[in-house]
């Protein structure tokens, strides 16, 4: 990958960090949530996916709702699972 290619850094925590088998990852940038989440599940599998449908996202510590939008350039991607509590 060129140094002058946009990336995105992906962390993945909980369920997720297990399902990814990854605790964090550099992607290309250039694209949406949507795409973003299609490449992580090519990469890593269905059950990421099962995950993904699941999770919460922030970018660059911010909650990231609109799926279809571009992602910033070298942002940080957080992979949020559902968390039990109690």
């Amino acid at each position: 990958m060129s140094s002058s290619m946009p990336t995105l850094a992906v962390r993945y925590f909980a369920a997720a960090r297990a399902a990814a088998g990854v605790a964090e990852e550099t992607v290309p940038g250039g694209r949406s949530l949507d795409q973003l989440t299609g490449e992580l599940v090519r990469r890593h599998g269905a059950r990421l996916g099962t995950v993904l449908e699941m999770a919460s996202f922030l970018v660059d510590g911010v909650a990231w709702h609109d799926r279809q939008a571009p992602l910033p350039a070298g942002a940080t991607v957080d992979v949020l699972p559902p968390f039990a509590g109690g």
